[in-house]
């Protein structure tokens, strides 16, 4: 008999092992190496998701690879379709360079979130591929009803909860969810998007597939609930992010606020000066009372203020006539229902959609599409197809051009919407044919839909009536539609009129989605570049938004397609690589801040209320141009005509890699001479400052229009470009 005589390798580890078995392709195919295929490449060698590699391989090299021991299969690799929001494809996000490993995806960075909890169980809260607790983490994780601490592990870190305010008030409730645990999907929503883990297969339900994962994948995350069923109160918020800041987060995100109300009497904005002095950067959601003029909630300067955007993804349900002719419309029916040569029932009477008694006399009901030809906006639409669907008829064909549906996900029945423009096609069909029948399929998801980003009508615009000295939103993020994790025993949607649907991913939009999208970037930042103050971190990524979307044209408004203001978007859409190296950075101290506060003319205990004691801060040098990376001036609301000026006294830092020299660029605003001095700034080292003057001189316009341009510092033979918005606005009231 034989001898077999075996041989051992030894790895030290998975990559070790991966490496080696590239290399022994490398040897055993050696004539790839003259062929025009480039020579086997290890790309990734993973290990905690599961075991197994990526590589550039030829034909060849494949197959030589499935000879070796311990091949088990092997996948070409493709685009996936949509991420947790599709967001990290369509920010340019990438694992290889920029912001992502640059940061090591956010690894020991600490986000909170002040919002109604979370939801343990999610996927998205896993820690899979974590390392340990940062050890500057201080926080806890407090047990309550139906949460215990081993619910918190390396992402999940803290959980915590403040009622006592609430309670206060209410002495005879009995709060149902006495913990941290979500009960209404907003909380985990929001923090899943920000620094949800990798979780393969997610969708909502069969649209947006693909590998769900939060902007910074590998932050830590610190819950803190104080908006429970019940309801929530000013004083629980002040104690959530007072702890936050206690148990040493490094960024908060909150999608809360308040309108209507002054300055000192705030929550948001007392409670998040007193993070900003302590280093930390509160990014919070604008609010969705837009297309509104001064709709905009938080929107102090020290709080990083988000508008919400639509983004390149398009959900369909296409449309099939029997000539042929195909429409690829808007649908987020929940179920691949099949609709097949259907009949396409058009009558006058049940044109309107507006009556489930009359719709149940259409022949055939439960295998018929209706046409609903009276278009309408969304509000219209959505009632048609709960008439729809209470009179069972089987599908329908839903006419509107207002962008309000493509933020909804009620589809109770099956129904594909289109433009009036294809609602003609579909009626010159319908009318001219003896027995017209029509298809439509659904559970489509379909990337780099233009123009993209959009401002959402919703997303609340400026100036802020809070303050009226900077402009406001400061940036636009992600907002709409954004898939992210969900409690699984909440009904989000319904088929009919009685079978309630609920799933573990979930579609949501508004700048709630948004902020948490800024919280994960600037988190990512503050990883790459621990010692910038929040002021830096906002600087960087404003400086380097984009204002221009996919088609290289101005970002437009979604409710009246024409271009958008710094009102709506701030300085443009967050490109989190270019805040990475943003080259010059508008910095501010606590004490600029402080001596904002004193430019106000509060009273003693109104500046107290914010600022904590007037006699622990110096008033001597008061200022309200705080060193903001935007410019804001407003003409008079009589419009008469005048010529008005303004100056603004800038300091940019440089923080590239040494010595640059810049000069500026000047977009005016329309109707105004912009003057900037000096007009270039010379750097001879890292970290050096430098000023300059902005002066405005503008015309006060009758018609009471919102103009806008900007100012660009562009770095000689370097690739920086330091961008800072210009807007003119009619003056509004201050709170």
């Amino acid at each position: 008999m034989a001898q077999t005589s075996k041989v051992f390798f030894s790895f030290a580890n998975h990559h070790h092992w991966h490496s080696s078995t590239i290399d022994s392709i490398k040897i055993a195919t050696p004539a790839s190496l003259n062929s025009r295929h480039p020579v086997p490449k290890l790309l990734y060698s993973y290990d905690n998701v599961f075991h197994g590699f990526s590589a550039v391989l030829s034909k060849d090299e494949l197959e030589a690879l499935k000879k070796s021991k311990g091949f088990i299969s092997a996948y070409k690799d493709r685009s996936l379709e949509a991420h947790t929001t599709h967001t990290s494809e369509f920010l340019k996000l990438n694992p290889s360079s920029g912001l992502w490993p640059a940061s090591g995806f956010g690894q020991d960075v600490i986000i909170g979130v002040l919002d109604s909890g979370v939801w343990p169980e999610s996927a998205s809260f896993r820690d899979d591929g974590m390392p340990e607790i940062p050890k500057k983490w201080k926080g806890i994780c407090r047990p309550g009803v139906e949460f215990n601490t081993s619910m918190c592990n390396r992402k999940l870190i803290g959980a915590n909860y403040f009622n006592k305010g609430l309670m206060a008030e209410n002495p005879d409730w009995n709060i149902s969810m006495n913990s941290a645990r979500d009960t209404v999907g907003h909380g985990t929503h929001v923090a899943s998007i920000a620094a949800g883990n990798f979780v393969k297969g997610a969708s909502y339900f069969g649209y947006a597939p693909g590998t769900a994962k939060g902007v910074a994948p590998r932050a830590r995350l610190a819950v803190y609930k104080f908006s429970f069923d019940e309801g929530n109160v000013a004083s629980d918020l002040i104690a959530a992010m007072d702890q936050a800041v206690a148990d040493g987060v490094d960024m908060i995100c909150i999608s809360y606020g308040w309108r209507f109300i002054p300055l000192y009497e705030d929550t948001i904005a007392i409670a998040a000066f007193g993070a900003m002095i302590k280093g930390v950067l509160v990014s919070a959601s604008a609010g969705n009372s837009g297309p509104n003029m001064g709709s905009l909630n938080n929107g102090v300067p020290w709080i990083f203020t988000v508008a919400s955007g639509h983004t390149d993804r398009w959900f369909s349900g296409t449309l099939t006539l029997g000539n042929g002719l195909t429409i690829r419309g808007w649908s987020l029916f929940p179920a691949r229902a099949i609709i097949s040569n259907w009949p396409v029932i058009y009558n006058k009477t049940l044109s309107a959609c507006d009556s489930a008694e009359l719709l149940a006399q259409v022949p055939d009901a439960g295998r018929s599409i209706i046409v609903c030809q009276r278009s309408g906006d969304a509000e219209v639409v959505t009632d048609q197809m709960n008439y729809v669907a209470e009179a069972r008829v089987g599908a329908a064909i839903l006419i509107t051009e207002d962008p309000a549906i493509l933020r909804s996900t009620e589809f109770p029945n099956p129904g594909v919407v289109i433009t009036p423009k294809e609602g003609k096609q579909v009626m010159n069909y319908v009318t001219k044919t003896p027995e017209p029948k029509a298809s439509i399929s659904f559970l489509e998801t379909y990337l780099d839909s233009k123009p993209a980003p959009v401002v959402s009508a919703s997303s609340a615009r400026g100036p802020s009536r809070s303050y009226l000295g900077v402009a406001k939103p400061d940036i636009l993020a992600p907002g709409v539609l954004i898939l992210a994790a969900y409690p699984s025993n909440i009904a989000v949607e319904k088929i009919g009129t009685n079978v309630e649907l609920a799933t573990d991913y979930y579609l949501e939009s508004g700048t709630s989605m948004a902020a948490p999208h800024i919280a994960g970037i600037a988190a990512m930042v503050k990883g790459a570049h621990p010692e910038w103050s929040p002021s830096a971190i906002r600087s960087a990524m404003m400086t380097t938004a984009n204002p221009l979307d996919n088609t290289q044209k101005p970002i437009k408004s979604s409710e009246d397609n024409k271009r958008a203001t710094p009102l709506d978007m701030g300085a443009g859409h967050v490109d989190p690589n270019r805040a990475l190296d943003p080259g010059l950075i508008y910095d501010a101290t606590p004490q600029d801040y402080v001596n904002l506060l004193c430019s106000l003319n509060f009273t003693e205990e109104q500046f107290k209320t914010i600022a904590r004691s007037s006699a622990n801060h110096n008033c001597s040098n008061t200022s309200s141009d705080i060193n903001y990376p935007s410019f804001i001036a407003f003409f008079s609301p009589q419009g008469d005509l005048t010529w008005l000026e303004q100056k603004f006294r800038r300091t940019v830092t440089n923080v590239g890699s040494g010595a640059a020299k810049y000069r500026v660029k000047v977009k005016s605003p329309r109707n105004s001479n912009v003057s900037v001095s000096p007009q270039t700034l010379v750097f001879k080292k890292k970290n050096q400052k430098q000023s300059y003057t902005l002066t405005i001189r503008y015309k006060d316009n009758a018609e009471q229009i919102v103009e806008s341009g900007s100012i660009s510092w562009v770095e000689e033979k370097g690739n920086h470009r330091v961008r800072s918005p210009i807007v003119i606005s009619p003056e509004i009231e201050v709170w």
